[in-house]
């Protein structure tokens, strides 16, 4: 969050007074900001999609350090490379978070680069709609690989520094699917279950420990994934794509898919010390679609 002050001549002077409300100004920016992130090192998985970007560019403008990772390096650089234009600091290293060695890779280069990541945000996730008895077992292991065994492979890598350092932030991208039930989705629904599972417990193993670990639950987000996966439903069922969007945007009471920087937003907070007494939670931005 960014306090936008307007300019005015009669505040521009050099006197006692005026450095003396410029200090007020700047000490309220720094209480309304979350600048205890400040060259925090972040590492974001899923850094090459809308949501991973949005998350990237929230904590790079919050000055952290931003670690992007994802499969694809074309993407992952392409994002990047736009932050670093706008004055970010920012690494792109590609890596598949279902293979621990590659895990272990990936701590090893941003330990030997910038040091230890202090604020982990598990966003990679994958997706298919169909009906469970048409779902092939290697789309179900796919899934399950990516959604929650890489968030555990990189909670496994990551969370020992944390612990060693007496802080860090792990947080969980999550689904409204993890907390209540979907049609034609029931590998990716109880792969963010399990992922909740895996929050609650976590946080309970570090309550006392300085680390907090903590689940956002997207509803709908208008990024690439629920267009496609609006594609797809759409040539299954005959219905036209923007239909389909509509359809998934009136499931909730607003009426609306979610923005990426709005779950950006959530998380900024989660990761300050100015939320440091929640863990083990799962808040949802979903517009009120589930409300549990």
């Amino acid at each position: 969050m960014k306090l936008h002050l307007p300019y005015r001549k009669d505040l521009a002077r050099t006197s006692g007074a005026d450095s003396a409300l410029r200090l007020i100004v700047t000490n309220m920016i720094l209480f309304l900001g979350m600048s205890d992130l400040r060259d925090k090192i972040v590492l974001i998985t899923g850094g090459s999609g809308g949501l991973g970007g949005a998350l990237a560019r929230a904590f790079a403008a919050e000055a952290c350090r931003v670690v992007i990772t994802a499969r694809g390096p074309q993407r992952l650089q392409a994002i990047a490379e736009q932050m670093a234009r706008n004055g970010a600091q920012v690494l792109a290293l590609p890596c598949d978070i279902s293979c621990r060695d590659g895990v272990r890779d990936l701590a090893k280069e941003i330990t030997a680069r910038w040091g230890a990541v202090q604020i982990l945000i598990n966003n990679a996730g994958t997706a298919r709609a169909m009906k469970f008895t048409d779902m092939p077992d290697d789309v179900w292991d796919g899934i399950l690989e990516t959604n929650l065994t890489g968030a555990h492979n990189c909670c496994k890598v990551f969370l020992p520094s944390m612990l060693q350092a007496h802080w860090g932030r792990i947080i969980n991208i999550a689904s409204t699917a993890a907390k209540v039930g979907y049609s034609h989705a029931t590998a990716y629904t109880a792969s963010k279950h399990g992922l909740l599972g895996l929050t609650r417990s976590l946080a309970l193993e570090t309550a006392r420990l300085g680390v907090t670990v903590n689940a956002i639950c997207p509803g709908y987000i208008d990024d690439e994934r629920t267009h496609e996966n609006a594609r797809i439903m759409a040539e299954r069922t005959g219905k036209g794509v923007d239909e389909v969007v509509k359809l998934f945007a009136d499931t909730a009471p607003q009426k609306r898919l979610i923005a990426p920087d709005e779950v950006a937003s959530l998380a900024l907070l989660i990761a300050s010390d100015k939320l440091s007494a929640m863990t083990g939670q799962a808040i949802n931005v979903d517009g009120g679609a589930v409300m549990t």
